[in-house]
């Protein structure tokens, strides 16, 4: 099974605020986050991880080695901060920044931050983060209106990796319950 997630920020204490995420301290939301991941992925699953996983986490390898699942990296804005630190090459099976994949039924552009036009625009999708629940920003009319442009990020997919399907549907009614109306 293929799942997606984005803008995990373990580590990041002051993302709890800034989201409105459900957790006290980044000790509850990181071994919420492990539980999530876990319960859905097994070992055979494929986890893209739509970049920010990491962000101010003084241990980030005690959390990849618990993370179940082939792990593939698409680096974020805040992804720097840690991925020197690490052997990337024993944690993930690839790290990139763009990603142009088929998941078997749809054509899929990855990337950290939003594109509003890719390779095969009319007939793929563009799988995003960066983000997270932030619907502020002026270019958030036209991300709004954009059927095939979906947000990993975990805080509009139930801070879990999700399904094609699941992410497909979880967009649908944010973008509705924010303004969205499909072109």
């Amino acid at each position: 099974m293929i799942f997606f997630t984005a803008d995990t920020h373990f580590g990041h204490a002051n993302i709890i605020r800034m989201c409105g995420r459900p957790y006290s301290d980044i000790e509850e939301m990181n071994e919420a986050f492990i539980t999530l991941w876990n319960s859905r992925v097994s070992g055979g699953d494929t986890v893209y991880i739509v970049g920010d996983m990491f962000f101010r986490c003084t241990d980030p390898e005690s959390i990849l080695q618990r993370l179940k699942g082939k792990k593939r990296l698409l680096l974020g804005n805040h992804d720097g901060s840690w991925t020197g630190k690490v052997d990337l090459s024993r944690y993930f099976s690839s790290v990139d920044t763009l990603l142009e994949i088929s998941d078997g039924k749809h054509g899929l552009t990855l990337c950290h931050y939003p594109l509003l036009t890719w390779k095969h625009a009319k007939r793929s999708y563009m799988i995003h983060g960066h983000i997270h629940n932030d619907t502020s920003a002026d270019y958030w009319p036209l991300l709004c209106r954009r059927e095939r442009v979906l947000n990993a990020g975990v805080d509009i997919n139930g801070y879990q990796p999700v399904t094609f399907d699941e992410l497909l549907a979880n967009n649908q009614q944010w973008k509705k319950e924010n303004g969205g109306e499909w072109e």
